[in-house]
């Protein structure tokens, strides 16, 4: 069974499995997720928790040992193990495979297992598929920037307070990309205000600027055609301190792949096989689609031109304004 960390309260409701995997790119979500199962594994009457943490040396026997021992004092017990790495290695993999098939669905014990942000390749491995097969996984993303605002209000709630559609996008935009802090101010409004409707003036006073810029969510923004957060990813990330080389690579970058799609297109090629052919896949080729249909390819070239020249700037080569660059770049890309 596959879940997302919202729908986990509702299943734990329903009862109590034997196997728990809880993976996703978000840390605040992982360790909500893992402290309900553990309260409600508390609750199950089971008393007894067993905590094993891999490392590079670690030895997946007594994993097998804590996993197939009775507790010592004959109560239920929760084996509670952590991958930080997501990477069991072969003997890890034999051992949780071998754990998915010895599993017994009405066992008393129970096993969770606590993993970071897992890529394609790791979800296709042996013992993934058997564990997901075998128990719950319980999948904790940080939700999109268009999702934040529901999220907050529904932690908002949680504290009987709410707060505008506008009030929740202004929070939204000042925890961007950082939810661990988002919930500290989230927790400190409820702390400052009593419940009920919070003012718009209530939540600027409050809430601090804390958004985590990366250059992931600017390569993003750019393929949206999105040239107001593009904007503020960049403000934030020169605030950050990012280095000016590695910005001008992820709008190089896209850039570059959007100019071949649009090129190959425009000489008959489907858009779906350009695609495929750049290697354009999962969620970034529906906004790469869109974005190849909405540009130039003049457009685009003439923007690689101005790349090129901020490659000159920031190699000393040349003069001007890095950052307004940027900005006047992403602009480009926006333009119809």
């Amino acid at each position: 069974m596959n879940l997302r960390a919202d729908q986990l309260a509702a299943q734990l409701q329903r009862g109590l499995g034997p196997l728990y995997v809880v993976h996703g790119d978000e840390p605040l979500l992982v360790i909500e997720a893992a402290d309900a199962i553990r309260a409600a594994a508390r609750a199950a009457g089971i008393s007894e928790r067993e905590v094993i943490v891999t490392h590079q040396h670690f030895r997946w026997d007594e994993f097998g040992l804590a996993a197939g021992n009775l507790s010592l004092f004959g109560d239920r017990k929760l084996v509670d193990l952590r991958i930080p790495n997501g990477k069991p290695g072969k003997q890890g993999g034999e051992a949780l495979v071998r754990l998915a098939r010895e599993l017994d669905p009405h066992a008393a014990d129970l096993t969770l297992i606590s993993l970071p942000q897992l890529d394609w390749t790791v979800r296709k491995a042996a013992w993934f598929v058997a564990l997901s097969e075998a128990g719950c996984v319980v999948e904790c993303n940080a939700p999109a920037l268009d999702e934040l605002p529901h999220w907050i209000a529904g932690r908002l709630a949680m504290q009987q307070q709410r707060a505008s559609r506008e009030g929740l996008e202004f929070i939204a935009a000042h925890v961007e990309g950082n939810l661990l802090a988002a919930h500290q101010e989230i927790q400190k409004l409820g702390l400052l205000f009593p419940a009920g409707e919070l003012t718009p003036e209530q939540i600027e006073d409050c809430v601090l600027h804390v958004a985590r810029y990366d250059t992931e969510k600017l390569r993003l923004a750019l393929l949206e055609g999105d040239a107001p957060r593009c904007a503020r990813l960049l403000e934030g990330l020169r605030g950050e301190g990012a280095a000016p080389p590695l910005v001008l690579w992820t709008l190089a970058n896209e850039i570059r792949t959007l100019a071949r799609v649009r090129s190959a297109v425009d000489a008959g090629q489907n858009l779906d096989a350009a695609l495929k052919a750049e290697r354009v896949f999962g969620p970034r080729q529906a906004l790469c689609r869109r974005a190849a249909q909405r540009l130039k390819a003049g457009g685009l070239r003439a923007a690689l031109v101005h790349a090129a020249r901020i490659d000159r700037m920031i190699k000393g080569l040349a003069a001007g304004d890095i950052w307004d660059e940027f900005l006047q770049l992403s602009l480009r890309v926006r333009a119809r």
